[in-house]
């Protein structure tokens, strides 16, 4: 009887994924368009709108440090047709936000990572540093001269700065702006000593001769930049920092619609046109278990949450 009681109560569990998806899927995304997050997960869309069977939609919620986009998804019904583009952001929410509106880690229920993207430091063409060595030592003989430029307060590139302050020891002023063309413009006249942002954005500015690479932040050389040194090479130990997104669906959504939407993602970052147009944009292509996504957004939780503690980023 006790079997028959339990194979009772996995059958509606079994039904719902084999209905699902009954009407089109949304992926809510933090960011405007146009952006590497925006561009990727439109990439990956048609793909899994034919695994799945149903249109796999893109929407756009931008603004309030991607509070917007998670609170929808985190409130929207556990039925696999409401996901979420999980970010770094999300991980650092915590540590910048005085409250949230929801549990960042046990509001969701996590499926898979989608990519991972490294960042480059860089500075103008016609700059006295010629590698990051250099730059690390005019900083060391003249603490709080050198200026490193970022955009986003509290977001990715901004903290990337950061950590590379502390973990390189030196006393240097990081100075976030509005836009990546606000950064590139400053290293390239000079006002800022170097600039640090997604390699995407500035690789045109670097293949063209305006801008000069001195170090990528991932733990490995970057296909885009081969010749471009890590920034562990460059004499930082420790210092390793890759972006990365991720899908995420509310909490209490069926284990076996997050499988099926795990398998069709997974799928989806295999081929190879998707693969293709990944590189172009400086993305590796990574799928995870939702076990593996979890463990790893807490852990990027914990950490982001020192280097904002560090920085005396005052919590908003």
């Amino acid at each position: 009887m006790k079997r028959i009681f339990y194979l009772l109560l996995f059958v509606p569990v079994l039904g719902m994924a084999q209905a699902f998806p009954t009407k089109p899927v949304r992926i809510v995304l933090p960011f405007g368009p146009g952006g590497v997050a925006d561009i990727t997960t439109r990439t990956i869309a048609p793909k899994m709108s034919d695994g799945l069977g149903q249109q796999v939609l893109v929407e756009n919620m931008p603004g309030a440090g991607g509070i917007r986009a998670a609170e929808a998804v985190a409130r929207a019904e556990p039925d696999g047709h409401t996901l979420l583009l999980l970010t770094n952001g999300n991980a650092v929410s915590q540590a910048l936000f005085k409250s949230l509106p929801y549990d960042p880690v046990n509001d969701f229920a996590m499926i898979s990572t989608v990519g991972y993207f490294s960042l480059v430091i860089v500075t103008g063409a016609n700059s006295k540093y010629k590698t990051l060595q250099e730059v690390i030592a005019a900083a060391k003989q003249n603490p709080g001269k050198l200026n490193i430029g970022t955009i986003t307060p509290g977001g990715t590139q901004h903290l990337a700065g950061e950590l590379f302050r502390s973990t390189a020891g030196i006393d240097a002023l990081v100075v976030p702006h509005k836009t990546t063309g606000e950064v590139v413009i400053g290293v390239r006249n000079g006002s800022l000593d170097v600039g640090v942002d997604f390699i995407a954005p500035l690789i045109s500015g670097i293949k063209a001769g305006d801008l000069r690479a001195l170090a990528v932040s991932a733990g490995k050389r970057q296909p885009q930049l081969p010749d471009v040194p890590t920034v562990i090479e460059a004499g930082v130990k420790g210092y390793a920092v890759l972006s990365w997104n991720a899908l995420a669906a509310p909490a209490k959504t069926p284990a076996a619609v997050i499988k099926r939407v795990h398998d069709e993602l997974a799928k989806a970052l295999a081929a190879p046109d998707v693969q293709k147009r990944f590189g172009e944009l400086g993305v590796e292509p990574r799928a995870s278990t939702p076990e593996q996504l979890r463990d790893f957004f807490i852990s990027e939780s914990k950490r982001w949450s020192r280097v904002v503690e560090a920085a005396k980023i005052p919590k908003q």
